[in-house]
């Protein structure tokens, strides 16, 4: 790596360890762009409007399972300077390893769907373009910020004006009619009404994201200088925690606030939300006439930046397939893009409900999510891959447990189908 990035990530010794700490943010935060993208909304606010506060408990243990995933999959990265997908190409059997990349690639497809999605309507809230056009505007310009690069130089801003409207949704708590013992209740008691199991798992697929599994363990590797320094790893691998937990936590929190709006304003009346456009009513107590503009701004800012992410994750998926990291300048990486970006953009054609497709698009994510958990458990299971930093036994114990537990709720959503 450059001496520039050396010099800018290693903390010297005078520096404060919070000031070092500070400079090693990042990663976390863009991961988290995810976490209030339109698929979260949409699944946010279906939980929210249709089951009141009884569904908080998915998002606390999805967060839980998130800190702990990408927590696993930063280090991959840290300690073997190979994304996930690399990995999976250079330690795993052939047919297996095609299994879970192409699989992995679907997720991401079906991520990238949501994204631009989530911006088409946005679009036609602010100009009433249709939908359809709309898709292919905003795949447009996320190609181009992708393939030129310059979403680099945008990317505070949209994470920062994204992030804003995660705080309108917080402070709004303050001001509505939220019942906090329901609230308190539902975050940790585990609840199944009859017919959630849809949105349960749209819930889970919307935290818990496969793709983004695979862009944590490639953007972590910006923070890697020295291999062979065994100090230099330990440093990373503190700070990756510390930058993971307070990423995924402020994810939660901003999740979290989603239902209680929804609670609050459409479960509390019996209002059935049918359409995407109907949660700026969640703002107007805070924004007022200006609440649907606001609203669709921020949506638009959400579904661009996360529809950016997801094409890197596929282009990043596709690359390791043929053991190369992301690199937007080489050909493997812009046609694993545009085998995400185009795709989800077709799709969209095809769909009757735009709500209703942001909400499988979610459970499809859940769906194909045990596939990466376990490829990732045997990866950094391994002493082969990982060395002495392979998982301990507890470690195994809690990765097994969350693979197992997302599994068994694939199964009962199965069965529920029926």
């Amino acid at each position: 790596m450059e001496e520039k990035w050396k010099s800018f990530f290693k903390p010297h010794k005078r520096d404060h360890k919070a000031a070092a700490f500070l400079k090693y943010l990042g990663p976390g935060l863009l991961v988290t762009v995810g976490f209030i993208d339109p698929g979260n909304w949409a699944s946010n606010i279906a939980a929210g409007s249709q089951y009141g506060y009884t569904l908080l408990w998915m998002v606390t243990l999805s967060t839980f399972m998130l800190i702990v995933l990408q927590h696993n999959a930063a280090h991959l990265g840290i300690v073997t300077g190979k994304c996930l997908s690399e990995a999976a190409t250079e330690y795993m059997r052939p047919g297996i390893r095609n299994f879970v990349l192409l699989t992995s690639v679907g997720a991401a497809i079906s991520t990238a769907l949501a994204e631009i999605m989530g911006a088409a309507i946005a679009l036609n809230m602010l100009f009433h373009l249709p939908l359809k056009l709309g898709a292919v505007l905003v795949l447009a310009v996320a190609l181009t910020l992708q393939f030129t690069n310059s979403y680099r130089k945008i990317e505070k801003i949209i994470i920062g004006f994204v992030s804003l409207i995660g705080l309108s949704f917080l402070f709004e708590l303050c001001i509505i009619n939220t019942d906090w013992a329901s609230a308190a209740v539902g975050w940790v008691v585990p609840a199944f009404p009859k017919g959630a199991m849809l949105v349960i798992m749209s819930v889970l697929g919307a935290v818990v994201m496969p793709h983004n599994l695979y862009l944590h363990s490639e953007v972590i590797q910006s923070r890697q200088w020295n291999l062979q320094d065994e100090s230099v790893i330990q440093q990373q691998l503190k700070y990756e925690f510390g930058d993971t937990l307070i990423s995924m936590i402020i994810g939660w929190a901003i999740n979290s606030a989603m239902i209680l709006m929804a609670a609050a304003t459409f479960f509390s009346t019996s209002t059935v939300v049918t359409d995407l456009a109907q949660a700026e009513q969640m703002l107007k107590p805070l924004l007022g006439n200006a609440a649907s503009i606001v609203f669709a701004i921020a949506l638009l800012f959400a579904g661009l930046s996360s529809s950016i992410t997801a094409g890197m994750a596929g282009g990043s998926i596709f690359a390791g397939i043929f053991s190369e990291p992301y690199d937007i300048k080489d050909k493997h990486t812009k046609v694993g893009v545009l085998l995400t970006m185009v795709p989800a953009t077709l799709v969209i054609f095809l769909i009757k409900s735009p709500f209703d497709g942001l909400i499988y698009s979610q459970m499809l994510l859940s769906v194909q999510l045990p596939i990466t958990i376990f490829a990732l458990i045997y990866l950094t299971s391994s002493k082969k891959v990982m060395g002495k930093y392979a998982n301990s036994k507890i470690g195994k114990i809690v990765l097994w447990s969350i693979g197992l537990i997302v599994t068994a709720l694939n199964v009962v959503l199965l069965i529920s189908s029926f």
